[in-house]
């Protein structure tokens, strides 16, 4: 399965990274999120998050690729099942960002997943990207 959506923020990319990558405070920006917790500090390169989900179990994500101010990747690993999310931001000749969201699964069971989870899976996806728009975007 492979899901992704963009969503264009007015925000300086650097406020938008700064709270993508506060990864434990995501659950105040969706309803997606019940809670996240960093098992490895500082969040860089490497790092794990428990990140827990309404209707999912409980899953340890790795940090697998990461470059401050522009983007992260992580995994997750299950029985026959690996999940990638990418959070890519790109600056907008208007001072603001547009932030894309990916997510890939692949394995002998990703299928079945993808039938089982995969709506709900892409509305939590593109929930998130709501949610870090609004939190971003001053109000006005």
């Amino acid at each position: 399965m492979h899901f992704e959506t963009s969503v264009d923020i007015d925000a300086p990319p650097e406020t938008v990274w700064n709270l993508l990558k506060d990864v434990e405070r995501w659950p105040d920006m969706t309803a997606s999120m019940d809670r996240v917790e960093i098992l490895d500090r500082p969040f860089a390169l490497g790092s794990r998050a428990r990140v827990h989900q309404p209707k999912l179990p409980a899953t340890v994500w790795t940090v697998t690729a990461f470059d401050e101010n522009g983007t992260f990747t992580w995994e997750s690993r299950s029985t026959g099942v690996t999940t990638t999310g990418a959070h890519e931001i790109t600056p907008t000749p208007d001072g603001g960002c547009t932030v894309r969201l990916t997510l890939d699964q692949k394995g002998p069971l990703a299928p079945l997943f993808a039938l089982l989870a995969g709506r709900l899976t892409r509305r939590y996806v593109t929930m998130e990207a709501e949610g870090l728009k609004a939190k971003a975007e001053p109000a006005g």
